[in-house]
């Protein structure tokens, strides 16, 4: 199977201890879609901040490279590896 790309947006909030961690993750079928999305999600209350990223891979095998920013904003982790 040829590799398929996803288009993310991800917001991020803070914990009660202040932490920022990460919120329920959005799919859309392309990355302007994605960007608008996480936009919006960032000026949402109780959001400190979000990103549009994409990945690519091959669903069937489980091999995926590492994820892309396309845009952040607001208050983001410097280390977004995991993604």
């Amino acid at each position: 199977m040829a590799d398929i790309s996803y288009y993310v947006a991800l917001p991020f909030s803070e914990d009660d201890e202040g932490s920022v961690v990460t919120g329920t993750a959005e799919e859309f079928q392309s990355a302007s879609t994605a960007i608008r999305r996480a936009e919006t999600l960032s000026r949402t209350s109780g959001v400190v901040g979000a990103v549009a990223f994409t990945r690519s891979g091959d669903p069937m095998t489980g091999d995926f490279k590492d994820a892309m920013i396309l845009k952040a904003f607001g208050n983001v982790p410097t280390d977004l590896s995991a993604l």
